[in-house]
């Protein structure tokens, strides 16, 4: 279970195999001891990706990580009060039904996203089998995987065949229809140029010395002498300008500074942006600009923008983050509207890192996305993996520039067109060809039916059951022999 729980550790075939086995663990256990291992089996892989990711264990982390275990045990408990109530043939569905809808209810009430509890991103890479979430969003994924887990028990408990028949004929359509639809979808026809490009390593750490120095946090940056910050604030944003010019030059016609690219007090944010669009309308480029703004009015003492100039020099928008990560960030929320734009290459949006974590968010209709982002080594891969889960959902390219991590983009069907990382390279720059018409996804269109779906067929299941007199279901123990589970 720790090698999936979507980390930079994780193994995709553990994710198919731990519910198995944590699913004949509860069969065979009493209800509610069963529960209270699952719970704490849960917590603990929880705080694992924490401590992996290099999170960092915090009162707010410890909470959110018993929270999430406590909505991952629900689908346990509901298949163990279930399965003895309903006929074989209908029990295997209430275990994937519960999995599917309690990550979707992680989305809507946790302040997480898919950030965690979410399957579909341990199967980063296995785009055939990914194809689904165009349709089901990533819940899919999580319902095929419990939905092997009901299956492998059912034939556990009573060999029979015919289970597993009709699910693999499930999840072999499922395999044939993604592969068909990477096969036989249309070649990209016009693609434009873009290019994201970070900040060099030497300046961008002589900055994080230099803020090092000030005490009192973002306020004391804010109230800090400009004379004692804004040379390496500068340093960084020359290097900024200095790549877009090279890559306008080499063609790109679309350039993307990561998630607060330029740290600026806010008086002199407005030389930062004037900046910026000198360089687009010189370039004649579509430059978006990522801003960490430093302010004195409290509690945020600052924004965190993403500011996207057109080739004329004009500002399209300024977007604000919707979604500050729990406990880390104290920015004010934007309001969650994404912005779109019409250009010469296709509808262009815009979110800022941790907002792509939100699927409901990113159901925009745009040819491309961009993803200004910001995170660190140990989290920096797997957090850009879950954000092209959003790519093939949304049936838009995406382009996510991470300012300390992996920056890749990919097509609408989740394909990776250019990646690169910001530890093992010295240029910190990625270029790739973005196709400039997506396309409307089913799942784009009917949004979370399924997942609807998924806990509507939970509550079916649950009255059937109650309608229905308890019947033990036979389970083999320990020693081999069949005995009625209790």
């Amino acid at each position: 279970m720790l090698f999936a729980v979507g980390g930079r550790w994780d193994i995709a075939a553990a994710a198919w195999i731990f519910p198995v086995l944590l699913l004949r663990f509860t069969r065979l256990s009493r209800v509610w001891t069963g529960a209270l291992w699952i719970l704490l089996a849960h917590t603990a892989a929880a705080v694992f990706w924490i401590q992996e990711s290099a999170i960092g264990l915090s009162p707010v982390t410890a909470v959110g990580a018993a929270a999430l275990a406590a909505v991952q045990t629900l689908p346990f408990l509901a298949d163990r009060l279930l399965v003895g109530r309903l006929r074989p043939a209908v029990a295997v569905w209430a275990f994937p039904a519960a999995v599917a809808g309690g990550e979707f209810l992680i989305t809507v009430v946790s302040p997480f996203g898919t950030a965690y509890g979410s399957l579909a991103v341990t199967q980063y890479g296995d785009l055939p089998l990914l194809q689904i979430i165009s349709v089901t969003g990533s819940y899919g994924i999580g319902f095929l995987i419990a939905g092997f887990a009901s299956t492998v028990n059912r034939i556990w408990e009573r060999p029979s065949w015919r289970g597993g028949l009709v699910y693999g004929a499930v999840l072999l359509a499922v395999v044939l229809a993604g592969g068909a639809r990477l096969a036989f979808s249309p070649a990209p026809g016009t693609t434009v140029r873009i290019a994201g490009v970070s900040a060099g390593r030497a300046v961008t750490d002589e900055l994080t010395a230099t803020l090092g120095r000030i005490t009192g946090g973002a306020a004391g940056i804010a109230a800090a002498p400009a004379s004692t910050v804004r040379p390496a604030m500068t340093a960084v944003e020359n290097d900024l300008l200095a790549s877009t010019r090279r890559e306008a030059a080499a063609g790109a016609k679309i350039v993307v500074w990561p998630e607060e690219a330029v740290k600026t007090q806010e008086a002199h944010e407005s030389d930062a942006i004037a900046a910026a669009q000198e360089q687009a309308r010189r370039s004649g480029i579509y430059l978006e600009i990522g801003l960490r703004v430093y302010s004195t009015t409290a509690p945020a003492h600052g924004r965190d923008e993403a500011i996207l100039i057109d080739p004329h020099g004009k500002v399209l928008w300024t977007y604000q983050k919707a979604h500050p990560i729990p406990g880390s960030e104290k920015f004010t929320p934007g309001d969650g509207r994404v912005p779109v734009a019409d250009t010469p290459y296709g509808r262009i949006a815009d979110v800022i890192c941790y907002d792509a974590d939100f699927p409901a968010l990113m159901r925009t209709r745009a040819d491309i996305m961009l993803v200004p982002s910001h995170d660190w080594k140990e989290y920096g891969g797997a957090h850009t993996m879950k954000a092209s889960l959003r790519a093939i959902e949304g049936g838009y390219s995406l382009v996510r520039q991470d300012a300390e991590g992996v920056s890749t983009a990919y097509d609408n069907k989740g394909r990776v067109l250019a990646t690169t990382d910001y530890f093992t390279t010295g240029q910190q720059t990625v270029v790739a060809y973005v196709p400039t018409h997506g396309a409307t996804t089913i799942y784009d269109r009917i949004g979370d039916l399924f997942a609807w779906l998924c806990l509507a067929g939970v509550a079916v299941l649950t009255l059937l059951a109650l309608a229905r007199p308890w019947r033990p279901a036979p389970a083999v123990s320990r020693t081999g022999t069949d005995r009625a589970t209790d």
